[in-house]
């Protein structure tokens, strides 16, 4: 997930004749009005063991951001299985970017200089270019210039050192994963741990990689039937910053989804390239979130939106997102907590170390006071206890 949005092409109208079909599916899923959702200060985390689909997932339900990316390179298998062995409900796996040859990969962006070792690679220094990325000029190698095999031949490395000097420590030891792994991957640990394990993958960039011949969503969706996880109980939700991305997967496949939110005065870049004049904000009102509810099952807000901070970057008052969300029946999975001081509040960091810990566990209990049904966190062990404090408390 990255904290800034991509987005699609505008919906025909073709793709928007799901939204009926998605609203009932919805309120089968999650019950009228939001019914099977965790409230603020009441013990949720094991009402919905035993349920299907999404009422099979504790509230709050703890997702691994990346894997547990706190401690491993994100988006290797060497994250992704160590979010579930510190018991991460759901692991997002992966952010998913195409290939030259057409192959979903899992890497954060599609730019992956600061997420390989491409760059010591001589054979692809001819590789290394300037792109316009959602507007941003971007410099550096990208996936869609890559062959699989290409890929292959790269590791993985830390993406932010600076904070994270420990997980240098496994630079090199994994490859990059292909979404169809990752599919693999779950089977085997659904089998092995005996207990369903659940996938968050994310459409990256869908409406530049459109441009480029290499549609995301179609792709997905037939890796999805082929697995026999394009179901409404499926344990796999598809998330995306693009709100036409979400909408173009209702009509493909019959999984929970979800909208992803930034900053209330950005706007999806889907809006951008058609003209939309909404922002963040028109969506999260009242009416932007009835509108999401024809379609998908929840959104995922940057924690900012849940509940704002000063100009100090302290805690404010939170707004009433989770209220209004639920009264239409969308889940929220905000996004993303980390244990490292400059990823919390000002108000619960300690020290000013860039990669020392702050209290992370007070800001977990903040958040999880405002009813939120769940969290990304790089940390899912901290996500753990601090959800068994709340629960229990």
């Amino acid at each position: 997930m990255a904290t800034q949005g991509s987005q699609e092409s505008q919906g025909s109208n073709e793709e928007m004749a799901g939204t009926g079909r998605r609203a009932l599916l919805g309120a089968a899923v999650l019950g009228a009005g939001g019914a099977v959702l965790g409230i603020a200060g009441t013990a949720r985390a094991d009402a919905r063991q035993g349920g299907r689909g999404l009422k099979s997932l504790p509230v709050p339900t703890i997702i691994g951001h990346r894997g547990a990316s706190g401690y491993r390179p994100e988006h290797t298998f060497g994250s992704y299985q160590f979010a579930l062995d510190l018991g991460a409900d759901i692991v997002e796996a992966g952010d998913l970017v195409p290939t030259k040859d057409g192959h979903l990969v899992c890497r954060h962006e599609p730019e992956i200089g600061g997420t390989t070792d491409v760059a010591d690679h001589p054979e692809f220094a001819g590789r290394k270019t300037t792109k316009v990325l959602d507007g941003v000029a971007t410099t550096g190698w990208f996936t869609e210039d890559f062959t699989l095999a290409e890929l292959k031949t790269l590791r993985a490395v830390e993406r932010i050192p600076a904070n994270r000097p420990h997980n240098t420590l496994y630079n090199g030891r994994w490859e990059i994963p292909t979404f169809e792994e990752v599919l693999r991957w779950q089977d085997e640990q659904t089998r092995t741990r005996g207990k369903q394990v659940w996938i968050y993958p994310e459409t990256k960039h869908p409406t530049y990689f459109r441009k480029l011949g290499l549609g995301l969503e179609e792709r997905v969706a037939k890796l999805l039937r082929k697995y026999g996880k394009d179901k409404w109980n499926s344990p796999v939700i598809l998330q995306s910053f693009e709100p036409t991305s979400i909408q173009r997967l209702n009509t493909l496949v019959d999984n929970p989804l979800v909208v992803l939110l930034s900053t209330a005065n950005s706007r999806p870049w889907d809006f951008v390239e058609t003209g939309d004049p909404r922002t963040v904000a028109d969506l999260i009102t009242p009416a932007g979130l009835r509108e999401i509810a024809g379609y998908a099952q929840g959104i995922g807000p940057t924690l900012d939106l849940v509940v704002p901070k000063d100009a100090s970057g302290n805690l404010t008052t939170p707004t009433t997102l989770v209220k209004d969300a639920h009264a239409v029946g969308l889940i929220l999975h905000p996004y993303t907590m980390r244990n490292e001081n400059p990823f919390l509040p000002a108000n619960f960091r300690k020290g000013t170390d860039a990669d020392a810990y702050g209290d992370v566990f007070g800001a977990f209990k903040a958040y999880f006071a405002t009813g939120i049904d769940g969290v990304f966190t790089d940390n899912a062990d901290t996500g753990v206890l601090a959800r068994a404090d709340f629960v229990n408390g």
